[in-house]
């Protein structure tokens, strides 16, 4: 599937979204105000299109991919190589893994481009475009063919999994860099504000981190083009995530973005399809300064703070349970409207029910 600008709608609908606060007016008076769920209630009845939104089979994808970057001594805590972590989720050594099986999401890890190869697994898709992309400092990460066939890729299993939910994750070694990188170059933020993990992390640690990253834009500084910076500094699991949600946002499904790597494909996406932001909700594994600067860059909150430093794809396993009682809000509780329409009748086209809906 080709998926061009036209095809992503808005969700801005001023009649259902007064059609939608009004019904959740009706239920305040016998259940009382539920706070910052009604909104997302709202976010969710505009993302389908209906008065009565549904979510079925949602689905959490982990994009694992190694970094050329890596080689300037980058690493993940624990020392764990990007190919450990994905045995890890896998094999439900990682909570993300253990929160999304109790939470009802299924778990998918893409191979994107691990640097190592990975025996076969039932939940591991693999899609690698290359064992790692190259060190930024020294030529682009991707060719723009690779870029181009990672976004591809990304598009088909946004059109081959099942479900209208798509949570999204990055992960591997270099990866917050290098989207960091990607995120710096699209939006004129600082890259030092996107490093910095916090008022704790060393000076001579932050300062490694600039020297590589300066390099990397002083190689690129003429990049502007959004899939050109992409193929600069990105990873492979960045231009995938792209590619679905891209797709994603075509089809009406949320997309819920958890970290620096989905936040920098949100920030291509966005570029490609501006209305790609309509259909995303925030969440956060850690506490990472520079996340905090990217979410600003959205003027997005994440969903949840709990103050974790989990592995990213953690907090949207978590923030799910949420955004679900936000639909049950309008899809379950019993008011004595039920069955009834889906759309208010002053919109036009046909009325349907929830058994007829396409959800």
């Amino acid at each position: 599937m080709t998926v061009t600008p036209s095809l992503i709608a808005p969700t801005a609908n001023p009649l259902l979204e007064r059609a939608l606060r009004e019904k959740l007016a009706r239920r305040a008076e016998t259940t009382g105000s539920l706070g910052e769920l009604e909104p997302v209630a709202v976010r969710m009845g505009l993302m389908q299109n209906t008065l009565k939104p549904r979510f079925v089979e949602p689905q959490i994808l982990l994009f694992a991919a190694d970094h050329g970057l890596a080689v300037d001594g980058l690493g993940v805590p624990g020392g764990r190589s990007t190919a450990d972590l994905v045995q890890q989720a896998l094999t439900g050594q990682i909570p993300v893994s253990v929160f999304a099986r109790i939470q009802g999401l299924e778990l998918t890890v893409v191979d994107a481009g691990v640097a190592e190869g990975l025996p076969p697994h039932a939940r591991l898709m693999a899609r690698k475009i290359a064992h790692g992309t190259r060190n930024a400092r020294v030529n682009s990460a991707m060719s723009m063919d690779q870029a181009h066939a990672a976004i591809r890729a990304g598009m088909e299993i946004g059109n081959t999994l099942p479900g209208n939910v798509r949570a999204c994750a990055g992960i591997g070694v270099g990866s917050q860099e290098s989207a960091a990188l990607v995120i710096s170059r699209l939006t004129d933020a600082p890259v030092r504000e996107l490093l910095l993990a916090g008022p704790q992390m060393k000076q001579d640690d932050l300062a490694k981190l600039l020297v590589i990253a300066q390099g990397a834009q002083g190689r690129h500084r003429d990049v502007s083009d959004p899939v050109e910076v992409l193929a600069a500094f990105g990873g492979f699991e960045v231009a995938m995530m792209v590619g679905l949600m891209l797709v994603a946002a075509s089809k009406r499904h949320l997309i819920i973005v958890d970290g620096m790597a989905a936040c920098a494909a949100l920030g291509v996406a966005a570029r490609i399809a501006a209305p790609v932001t309509d259909y995303v909700v925030f969440c956060r594994s850690h506490s990472h300064h520079g996340l905090d600067t990217a979410l600003d860059l959205f003027r997005a909150s994440a969903l949840l703070e709990l103050g974790m430093e989990s592995t990213d794809g953690t907090g949207a396993t978590l923030a799910w349970p949420l955004v679900r009682s936000a639909v049950a809000l309008l899809s379950e509780v019993a008011e004595g409207e039920d069955p009834g329409p889906t759309r208010p009748a002053e919109l036009g086209g046909p009325v349907t029910t929830p058994g007829s809906s396409k959800y």
